[in-house]
């Protein structure tokens, strides 16, 4: 079989998130279906990781095999495949790899970026695709907070459960490599986070927990005993997925 890797981009609002559903409304059944309508043969396709309903992406990474007979390049799927997909999926590079290389299990980190907008008025454009937090909100105070999630600690507090009955043997252990905030407009927040992996919500419990700091509702030291997962303590808030988007997967030689 002949392996190929997609970057890919999409537009989550009008998704189910990426995981495969009995509704067919997700990012992994559209873009089989565009890959299988090109070559039946393909049996499926393997995403880095799960984007949750109306999350969107500037850099998710799949895999999929096409049989050895099957001569189309890269380029040539990438191409095709963007006549196949809506307007709100897109494949922006695609390229052949080793048949060893597993979208998932190769992954070493992923980066994140959340949204937020302080203004009064939303401008339309933006609806969907950033939190809408009224009022003002100081950059250097968020930064500081999310300074307590760098390093390596236990992330189950800053989780949601999947009810499959794994949650309390599932390694909460994460590594945020970094944790920032740039001003990317006027009044507008982009909150980044870069690690090695994130649980079921996670970036979400960061982003809310860290806007209801600065607010007073929880401070620092409560946070960092939540990182230390005493008392079984859930993070007080998960903010919407409006905002979020998965911004790239890193593997072993993008760190080089």
């Amino acid at each position: 079989m002949r392996r190929f890797k997609l970057v890919i981009a999409y537009d989550g609002r009008p998704f189910d998130g990426w995981q495969s559903q009995v509704s067919g409304n997700t990012i992994q059944d559209i873009l089989l279906l565009g890959i299988r309508t090109i070559c039946p043969a393909v049996k499926t396709v393997q995403g880095s990781g799960r984007t949750d309903a109306g999350v969107s992406a500037e850099g998710q990474v799949a895999h999929f095999d096409a049989p050895p007979e099957w001569r189309m390049g890269a380029d040539e799927w990438r191409k095709a495949l963007n006549t196949k997909l809506p307007a709100t999926i897109r494949i922006l590079s695609a390229q052949e790899t080793g048949p060893d290389f597993h979208a998932r299990f190769d992954a070493v980190g992923k980066h994140y970026r959340y949204r937020i907008v302080t203004s009064d008025v939303l401008p339309p454009l933006q609806v969907g695709l950033v939190w809408h937090r009224r009022g003002p909100a100081d950059a250097g105070e968020l930064s500081a907070v999310l300074k307590a999630y760098e390093g390596t600690h236990q992330f189950r507090a800053f989780s949601a459960n999947r009810h499959d009955g794994k949650d309390e043997t599932r390694d909460a252990e994460r590594t945020i490599f970094e944790a920032k905030v740039v001003e990317s407009g006027h009044q507008q927040l982009d909150l980044h986070f870069v690690g090695s992996g994130f649980l079921y919500k996670m970036v979400r419990f960061l982003v809310g927990t860290a806007v209801y700091c600065i607010e007073g509702r929880v401070s620092v030291a409560e946070i960092k005993d939540l990182l230390k997962e005493r008392g079984g303590a859930k993070a007080p808030y998960c903010a919407p997925s409006n905002g979020l988007s998965l911004q790239s997967v890193r593997y072993p030689d993008d760190w080089n």
